[in-house]
């Protein structure tokens, strides 16, 4: 379609108030022009301004909410029972930072959730409950609290629970960067559930032990093929650190889950790591590129986002926006307190955008 100048004038017919005044701007917006002497300042700025705001999500005052819409409605009413994490500053996206989300979804016992499938890449980090699992791709992933399930993109996954008492967990997907970019499906699953196909767990079993890989599987895949980083090898690694290692001084004793293909991130849009600040830790204060969310697995403490104060206790969630400061803080004198984390800094990273400065 060819666009017209308005009032049919030409650019030579442009003069005087027309030149300087806002007359010649109002016209160029209609022909979908703008100016970049107006908007220099605020597309090019000395460092990052993020829209996401440090913000801190108690699971205490949370879980009631929980409970309350897991009796007042059915699975089959909301699909995924989710309380999304929503940033002030990313309301339109839905998002918690950056590219980032997080949710926090129950389940009761003999419910099953509708299998279905997108692009967005999701995992799941178990917060409380026993009993459920997850179908990925045909592969029952049994859940247990700490443990980490991975659902990469377009993998068919549902749940079903058939233990006692509520199941909870953490959601992290990697939506607001797929729709962002204009490249989000969706699908249903025909069914309600999908068959399982491989015997229960068989991706976590072969994987698991780190150096030794089936060389029987051909296909690398981008994403790790663990289903499960299951939370009791989580523990026995610290405990085989226990106090031996000196750590980060930003963040103490800090451990990747890793794709057994590449030793890279599990996810390609996602790093998911877990810390433990030992009894007294007080953190060296850091900032970076990427945008970081925090689920707290056990203990107390504070993080200084920016200057803000912000405390935390078991399973609330922290978002640290990216560029911002952060500084961590265990002062118990007898109890250590452990992190689980996730970023986009495999993005940031992949782009050639991440740096990191320390304080």
């Amino acid at each position: 379609m060819t666009s017209t100048v308005p009032s049919d004038r030409t650019g030579d017919d442009l003069t005087g108030d027309d030149m300087t005044g806002d007359g010649a701007y109002r016209e160029m917006a209609e022909l979908g022009v703008g100016a970049l002497w107006r908007h220099l300042g605020n597309l090019f700025t000395t460092e990052p301004i993020s829209r996401a705001v440090p913000f801190h999500w108690s699971y205490r005052a949370l879980r009631p909410y929980m409970l309350h819409f897991a009796g007042a409605l059915s699975i089959e009413e909301a699909q995924r029972r989710v309380l999304m994490l929503v940033n002030p500053g990313l309301r339109e996206q839905s998002a918690t930072a950056t590219g980032l989300y997080a949710g926090i979804q129950v389940i009761l016992p003999g419910e099953q959730a509708q299998a279905h499938r997108h692009t967005s890449n999701a995992f799941r980090f178990i917060i409380e409950g026993s009993g459920a699992y997850t179908t990925v791709a045909g592969e029952r992933v049994h859940m247990h609290p700490g443990d980490l399930l991975l659902t990469p993109g377009w993998r068919w996954h549902d749940h079903y629970h058939e233990g006692d008492g509520p199941m909870m967990w953490l959601d992290g997907l990697d939506f607001p960067l797929v729709n962002a970019l204009d490249t989000g499906f969706f699908e249903l699953y025909p069914e309600t559930a999908q068959p399982a196909s491989v015997p229960d767990g068989l991706s976590s079993r072969q994987f698991i032990h780190g150096r030794l890989n089936p060389a029987w599987v051909s296909e690398r895949t981008v994403s790790s093929p663990i289903g499960n980083y299951p939370w009791v090898e989580t523990q026995r690694a610290f405990e085989s650190i226990a106090d031996s290692a000196a750590g980060s001084a930003v963040d103490g004793v800090l451990l990747e889950y890793t794709n057994p293909w590449n030793g890279g991130p599990v996810l390609p849009t996602m790093s998911c790591r877990i810390q433990r600040l030992a009894p007294g830790f007080r953190g060296a204060a850091r900032r970076h590129t990427a945008a970081t969310i925090l689920h707290v697995v056990r203990g107390e403490g504070t993080t200084v986002v920016d200057g803000e104060e912000f405390h935390w206790a078991e399973h609330d969630v922290l978002t640290v926006p990216s560029w911002a400061s952060y500084q961590h803080v265990n002062s118990s004198r007898s109890a250590a307190a452990m992190l689980f984390s996730y970023t986009n800094e495999p993005v940031v990273r992949a782009l050639g955008l991440y740096r990191e400065q320390l304080l």
